[in-house]
């Protein structure tokens, strides 16, 4: 156990020195006393409430109860708001500022006199970014995930998040829905706070956050507008006061198990494809022994059954329906024999006493194991010369018969030229041909957006087609659904063999092989190569300009490369003068 003198914050506070006497009198000044602070623990709040991020509303009340709870543990706790990543309306993606979360996170606890951290985080790039900070920071943290918001209803029909905005979407675009019916759409689908309440990119990750231990049990399902999650909220401001005198820092937590385990849940969950790229970066942040890469989430996908029935997996449910039937805890416990149940948690206990009593309340939502979902395929990884680093597809969620489909390229150099070639009733475009959008990864969107789940032509939607192979080098949206290839590596931007192609070319995919193949011979590659010409940068200055010169590409997580903790030192403490 850590004695008082031994707190980090008491290096700002406790010397008999002109510099301390400065931080207790400005500490003064703010209305407190020495007993707020004097041998107790300093708590870092790093809330992500902004008055745009929907996901996050009730943040602005759950930080009171955060409080609360650090109050009633002795220790003293501080808020430090950080950049919100609202993924709704950041553009041209929030992808673009997960990097600068992490970043101002670690900096805030380093620079500050912060003993731990609790991270309020839950719309898609928050949880990555607060964790990715909080794990260089190196001090005892523990993640408050946002909860997803309540089912959407329309007409009496439950809408999910994202999915049926594309699903209704398409038949607005095919003349089926009127103005008065979409407008009772848009206010249906979204009608509390909280984050997507389909299994898209912000439950994945909120997921992924307790499976590897970083959460309370059971706090990644409760919906954020449900009393117990305030009840939560407390109780993680109790046991992060614990975690700073057991010194329980993230470098003593996460172990390789730890992040075998994520994958491992979130195959089982029909995870977003977005995962790979944050739990990639994760890993790469806790050191050289926890590096996972692509190969691992494809022989998880092999093995690992999908089991959580929600969409847009599954055809029925949604996040609320998850909690009701058992939530993680209760998924965890049924996948038990895939875990390593040993993984020690922030509550002090491992993941097997975590849920030890959990019980899956309706078998439906939570599937047996000899009853899945889909016996394996949350996610695959394709490798082949148009993507020699790897590229991924969700195959539990297009359609069967284009797992393996060979077809003619239509491409696209930008996302504005797609938009307006999908919507000319004259396009030249078959449901056999491959939509190819390049020049949006990393480097190329810039950000690398979620325009993976390019639309399907007009032309193709008045035929009665809904789902097509499409390929890029952008990622898709957790709640998002079809035939897309995703994370195209190296991306078309820096010359990736995705920039080669060129109309009515043969493209074959083949899911259970794991091949994405260019019928184009090695010479002709070649030759085409020599013609290409590397694109003008996005950005001449600002955070774009830092970006575009330091990102990695998507297979090894889209982090900075001087940001990676397995790769270089972990910054030191700040010198006190």
């Amino acid at each position: 156990m850590k004695h008082p003198h031994q707190l980090r914050s008491a290096r700002w506070f406790k010397p008999d020195d002109l510099r301390s006497f400065g931080h207790r009198s400005r500490a003064m000044q703010m209305g407190y006393a020495p007993q707020d602070w004097a041998g107790k623990p300093v708590i870092a709040i790093i809330n992500t409430w902004s008055d745009i991020n929907p996901c996050h509303t009730h943040f602005k009340q759950r930080v009171d109860d955060v409080k609360r709870g650090i109050f009633q543990s002795g220790g003293f706790p501080l808020e430090l708001p950080a950049i919100s990543l609202a993924e709704a309306f950041v553009r041209p993606t929030t992808m673009l500022y997960r990097n600068l979360l992490a970043m101002e996170t670690e900096e805030l606890i380093r620079s500050h006199p912060i003993d731990g951290a609790v991270l309020m985080g839950g719309c898609d790039k928050t949880t990555p970014g607060l964790l990715m900070g909080a794990i260089s920071a190196g001090v005892p943290c523990i993640y408050l995930p946002a909860g997803p918001m309540l089912r959407g209803n329309w007409r009496g029909q439950a809408l999910g998040s994202g999915s049926d905005a594309w699903k209704y979407w398409d038949e607005r675009r095919a003349g089926k829905i009127s103005d008065t019916q979409w407008l009772g759409i848009e206010g249906g689908i979204a009608r509390s706070h909280g984050t997507c309440m389909t299994m898209g990119t912000a439950a994945t990750m909120m997921g992924i956050a307790e499976a590897i231990g970083m959460t309370l049990p059971g706090a990644s399902s409760i919906p954020a507008p449900d009393a117990n999650h305030p009840r939560m909220s407390a109780a993680c401001g109790r046991r992060i006061v614990e975690m700073v005198w057991e010194d329980l820092t993230p470098a003593q937590l996460l172990t390789p198990a730890h992040f075998k385990n994520a994958i491992t849940v979130a195959m089982a969950m029909g995870c977003s494809t977005n995962a790979i790229i944050h739990l990639v970066a994760m890993s790469r942040r806790s050191g050289a022994a926890c590096t996972i890469s692509l190969d691992d989430f494809d022989r998880a996908s092999r093995k690992v059954p999908v089991i959580a029935n929600i969409r847009p997996s599954g055809d029925t449910y949604l996040m609320e329906d998850f909690y009701y039937a058992g939530g993680l805890p209760a998924l965890i416990k049924t996948l038990a024999r895939h875990l390593d149940m040993n993984a020690m948690t922030v509550n002090g206990h491992t993941l097997g006493e975590n849920v030890a009593d959990a019980e899956v309340f309706n078998t439906d939502v939570i599937r047996p194991l000899d009853r899945p979902l889909y016996a394996e395929g949350a996610l695959a990884v394709l490798k082949g010369n148009l993507a020699p680093s790897g590229a991924v597809i969700k195959p539990s969620a297009c359609a069967p018969h284009l797992r393996q489909h060979t077809g003619p390229a239509l491409v696209f150099d930008s996302y504005p030229e797609m938009k307006a070639a999908v919507d000319d009733e004259n396009l030249e475009v078959t449901a056999d041909h491959v939509l190819v959008l390049r020049n949006a990864g990393p480097l190329g969107g810039p950000g690398m957006p979620e325009w993976g789940q390019l639309p399907i032509p007009r032309k193709l939607i008045a035929q009665g087609v809904r789902d097509m192979v499409r390929l890029s080098d952008a990622r898709m949206s957790g709640t998002s659904y079809g035939a897309c290839i995703l994370h195209a590596s190296p991306e078309a931007f820096i010359g990736g063999p995705l920039a080669l192609v060129q109309n009515g070319d043969l493209i074959t995919l083949d899911v259970p092989e794991r091949k994405l193949h260019l019928h184009v011979s090695d010479e002709e590659l070649t030759q085409r190569r020599a013609q290409w010409q590397e694109p003008a940068p996005r950005y001449e200055r600002g955070y774009g300009w830092l970006f575009a010169r330091h990102i990695l590409q998507a297979d090894q997580g889209c982090d900075f490369d001087f940001l990676e903790t397995a790769f270089g030192e972990p910054v030191s403490e700040p010198s006190i003068y």
